[in-house]
């Protein structure tokens, strides 16, 4: 991969779907698709929007490792980012990513307490393309 923030941000920002992987209240692996991050910083930090109610929550509250993975079909490769979530419930975290249309999951509206935002911040990654993989580190 000659340009990861190239490849991977462009993955990430075509994507309709992510799939976050954690470790739910057992210690098990287990993986949720997501809507497509509301925003990123680059390739490192992604922002999702869950229930606060959700058991991914309560277990990345628990522990906050996680991976997110992006994936373009058309091409068949995919991109697995592994880093730590931070759950924000702060007023102006959730402006910023709100959007038209999500009353419909919130019908609270912004202030919904049970609408939350997750921030991912990616640490390292690794790419699959054309039957190969490589491993790859997120700088600062």
């Amino acid at each position: 991969m000659r340009d990861a923030e190239k490849t991977i941000g462009g993955m990430a920002g075509k994507a309709k779907f992510a799939y976050l992987s954690y470790l739910d209240g057992e210690g098990f692996p287990t993986t949720r698709a997501m809507l497509a991050p509301r925003e990123r910083e680059g390739i490192r930090v992604f922002y999702l929007t869950t229930n606060t109610s959700s058991q991914k929550v309560a277990a990345l509250r628990r522990d906050p490792r996680a991976s997110l993975y992006f994936t373009d079909t058309r091409f068949f490769r995919g991109v697995s980012l592994s880093g730590r979530v931070e759950i924000l419930e702060d007023a102006a975290s959730k402006a910023r990513v709100w959007r038209e249309g999500d009353e419909q999951y919130y019908p609270q509206g912004v202030g919904d307490p049970d609408y939350c935002v997750l921030k991912f911040t990616a640490e390292k990654g690794r790419y699959y393309s054309h039957f190969k993989s490589e491993d790859f580190l997120i700088p600062d």
